[in-house]
């Protein structure tokens, strides 16, 4: 995977059972362990069966009915890690499992968070996401297909919080809707640039998206989308 010594060494000092043993949500696959083997360090994860969510949206747009019970397990997964004080921080549609029989499992949980910068580590290093599927192995496709969701601090290589998962399920939902990415480009540049200054094209939400109430779970999905990017704008951050 060509890691670097800094990525290597934060992932060995990484104990799943340190950071993940107060959470169990059925929404969020599971972290048995830590293995070594030839000098390959790999996590022991739930075996989620069916495709991802991003298998799914390269189908076309979802339509509502059926977008807005993904939407809502993915809003529980996310709200039972942050009252543990655990972030996402690479939340995506390839990082979302979505079972024959509809249950939703949110993959990778906490492991971004548990790479915290090595010392001496660059931003650009200790922001990189963790891959672990075989189709996300390839440089440009495991940067674009991060990028997009990145909130525009995490772009930059600051500090996240929680609201950065916001912002992310924010982009997932959007693109859940309409079948194309809120924060699109030909290249890694353009993608950030989108993400940090650009709006997503709101009139591409499906005409029979229900404005809603934000605290109605089967009616607010153009609110729950608009407000956790455009509301999240508008909100100060210190990093930024």
């Amino acid at each position: 995977m060509g890691e670097t010594v800094a990525t290597r060494s934060r992932f060995v000092r990484y104990n799943p059972r340190d950071s993940l043993a107060s959470l169990n949500h059925p929404h969020i696959a599971q972290i048995y362990g830590l293995e070594k083997s030839s000098g390959i360090h790999a996590l022991v994860m739930e075996l989620v069966e069916g495709p991802t969510l991003a298998d799914r949206i390269a189908q076309g747009a979802i339509p509502i009915d059926e977008a807005l019970p993904v939407a809502k397990q993915i809003a529980e997964a996310l709200e039972a890690a942050h009252e543990q004080g655990i972030i996402h921080r690479d939340l995506k549609p390839a990082n979302i499992k979505v079972r024959p029989d509809g249950m939703v499992k949110v993959l990778d949980f906490g492991l971004a968070k548990a790479m915290e910068p090595a010392p001496g580590s660059s931003p650009s290093v200790s922001m990189s996401p963790t891959i672990t599927t075989p189709a996300m192995m390839t440089g440009v496709g495991m940067i674009l297909g991060t990028a997009a969701y990145m909130a525009p601090e995490q772009a930059r290589g600051k500090a996240v919080d929680k609201r950065a998962d916001i912002w992310a399920f924010g982009c997932v939902l959007f693109e859940m809707l309409t079948g194309t990415r809120a924060f699109g480009g030909e290249d890694v540049t353009d993608t950030i640039a989108a993400v940090v200054r650009a709006e997503p094209a709101w009139s591409a939400l499906p005409a029979n998206t229900p404005p809603g109430h934000p605290t109605s779970p089967a009616s607010g999905a153009r609110n729950r989308s608009q407000g956790a990017i455009a509301g999240y704008r508008r909100r100060p951050h210190r990093d930024r």
